[in-house]
């Protein structure tokens, strides 16, 4: 290599060892950084227990809508006809799998439905809301019932003076056979002029 081109060379040698020599101090001089931790819980939260049903008070506002959607849902339920019930569930967007759920409760001789809506005699109605907690002001709860929308859970009983037994929790309104009840959810809405509510079905199997 001739004087000329080590000359030209030069300069980005000593950048590459200048270079060298930052990074060889910078990683002396740095402390040592342990390694984060993690901000999840080690051990599992323990499970949250239900939320407690109780009747919709009788001078709600909630109450008569809620009763008017219960009374539609359980005539279209009463008919068997999906025409009438699919468009109270949701419609279009009632999965094709929903929709066999539905029609094997409203058949299966063990659903809880035949006995509660199908057979004859004397159907009771319970709607039922979730309790507030007890440390809610009057204030809380009053905004609480004038809000825009509400969930309820609405389930029929035959026989008995209405009285019950009724599920205490949501858990307990899963339609499996041998309930003396069948149940269903109704979301409602009054946003807008058009006040829509649409209702729900679950179904848990035995374990």
């Amino acid at each position: 290599m001739t004087d000329a081109a080590f000359a030209a060379r030069l300069p980005g040698m000593r950048a590459m060892l200048i270079s060298s020599a930052l990074a060889a101090a910078f990683a002396l001089s740095a402390p040592a950084v342990p390694a984060p931790t993690s901000l999840l819980p080690t051990e599992p939260e323990p499970a949250q227990p239900s939320s407690r049903l109780a009747p919709l008070a009788a001078d709600s506002a909630w109450t008569p809508r809620f009763a008017a959607a219960a009374d539609a849902l359980a005539t279209a339920l009463r008919s068997r006809d999906e025409a009438q019930w699919a468009p109270l569930l949701g419609g279009q967007w009632l999965s094709a799998a929903d929709r066999e759920r539905v029609r094997n409760l409203l058949g299966d001789p063990n659903s809880p439905f035949l006995p509660a809506l199908l057979a004859k005699g004397v159907t009771h109605r319970a709607i039922l809301g979730w309790s507030a907690p007890a440390s809610l002001s009057a204030e809380e709860r009053a905004a609480i019932e004038k809000g825009q929308e509400a969930e309820a859970l609405v389930c029929w009983s035959a026989g008995g003076n209405g009285a019950g037994p009724w599920p205490s929790t949501a858990v307990e309104a899963d339609n499996r056979p041998g309930r003396f009840y069948a149940c269903a959810r109704i979301a409602y809405s009054i946003r807008g002029e058009t006040p829509t509510w649409r209702a729900f079905i679950e179904q848990r199997e035995p374990a």
